[in-house]
């Protein structure tokens, strides 16, 4: 039995620790809302949005050990990864990323889910994903923290995608080709970073595009939704049920994609819509307008 530190009691976190618990660990849980100490664990699992990361790392002042990061997003203000921000604040730290097609309420309610976990290499990766996991989530190991990364930052910026294309009640067949056009833009832009494609068409990846870019259980659809329905991005926000990852991620998603030369019309397009910008029917006009090439350039 090892224990186990919750950083975050939101919805995702409480169902981290519950997974935990069914494992065998002792879970404690910790959050700037309740004046607890920090105790002594084996590794903490950081469940804090992608934009709270940086504040929390600096508060908790920690000097080591395992660090879980289960948020997806990129940080707006630097375009760093969570790897990236673990590195500069905790450079002892043993970092692995968390991440995969699960809902918090799925993972509670005890609903067969399966994620990715992604270490400094996958020995590492693997003791751990043992460690943690339970018949009804499994962990696969990887050692591909980047491709994991990408996966589940710009996963988010592409359901928003899909929500405004509902919101318009542009069709299932439109659904279906930003999906597919969206990922094209995922992997080019996780070949450009050097991440693996086995990950990024895998959980971490494609499957949680899948599961987030058609539910409304997804806060990063809901908000796309509300978006193509009319909404704009202030009030979609107060709509939402929590933090969209996606909202925050969109514009330095873009921003990056044309640093390191990648094509993202989609993720472009999501980026001048949240940041008000533009209008969905304008960025979908545009898309459509787009030339004629073969799909796999």
């Amino acid at each position: 039995m090892s224990n186990i530190t919750i950083i975050g009691e939101g919805a995702w976190g409480k169902a981290l620790g519950l997974v935990a618990q069914r494992a065998g660990h002792h879970v404690n849980y910790w959050s700037r809302r309740h004046v607890t100490p920090l105790q002594a664990s084996d590794a903490f699992i950081l469940a804090v949005p992608a934009q709270a990361m940086r504040d929390v790392l600096i508060h908790l002042n920690l000097q080591g050990g395992v660090l879980i990061s289960a948020a997806k997003g990129l940080e707006r203000s630097t375009g760093k990864s969570m790897a990236e921000v673990v590195s500069e604040l905790v450079p002892q730290a043993e970092f692995y990323a968390l991440s995969g097609p699960s809902f918090a309420a799925d993972v509670t309610a005890g609903l067969p889910t399966a994620v990715t976990l992604a270490g400094p290499n996958l020995a590492q990766a693997t003791h751990w994903a043992n460690v943690l996991s339970v018949p009804a989530f499994r962990i696969y190991p990887s050692d591909d923290v980047t491709g994991v990364e990408i996966g589940g930052a710009m996963k988010n910026v592409l359901a928003i995608a899909c929500g405004i294309s509902d919101g318009q009640a542009l069709g299932e067949s439109a659904r279906a080709s930003l999906v597919t056009r969206g990922f094209a833009e995922l992997m080019r832009y996780g070949r450009k970073l050097s991440a693996r494609p086995e990950t990024l068409m895998g959980l971490s990846g494609f499957g949680d595009l899948m599961l987030t870019s058609a539910s409304t259980k997804s806060r990063n659809y809901s908000f796309g939704l509300a978006l193509g329905q009319g909404a704009s991005p202030a009030e979609a926000l107060l709509e939402a049920r929590g933090v969209v990852e996606g909202a925050y991620t969109a514009a330095i998603a873009a921003k990056l994609a044309k640093q390191h030369g990648v094509d993202m019309p989609i993720v472009d397009a999501v980026a001048a819509v949240v940041d008000g910008h533009s209008k969905p029917g304008d960025e979908i006009k545009k898309l459509l307008a787009r030339p004629v090439r073969p799909e796999n350039t």
